[in-house]
């Protein structure tokens, strides 16, 4: 005679859903405040990006006797900085010894 075991293994219906009732409620706990830190994170990295900029403009007129670049892109041609944009694509104006980020 077969004897026919039944096997108990895998989850239930029920507990199936309870685990994604919870995985539905952390992330609409945690989805508001990862789009929110992303916001801050690209300010904070824009005004590193000026601060870059303005410590390679003092570069640039040590390099060129006093002479100041005439745009971003022009510390970008000489290869002071990488990109004359900040991270969050907004151009870089220079305007003297300073650096903002803004339309030209």
């Amino acid at each position: 005679m077969l004897a026919v075991i039944k096997s108990k293994k895998g989850f239930t219906l029920i507990e199936v859903m309870v685990v994604l009732v919870i995985i539905s409620i952390l992330l609409l706990v945690f989805i508001p405040n990862l789009t929110k830190n992303q916001t801050v994170a690209n300010s904070k990295s824009c005004e590193a990006s000026l601060e870059l900029v303005e410590a390679q403009i003092m570069a640039y007129q040590m390099d060129n006797n006093g002479q100041s670049p005439a745009s971003a892109s022009a510390l970008k041609e000489g290869g002071y900085i990488d990109r004359d944009t900040c991270p969050d694509g907004t151009s870089i104006v220079i305007e003297g010894m300073k650096a903002r980020a803004g339309n030209e």
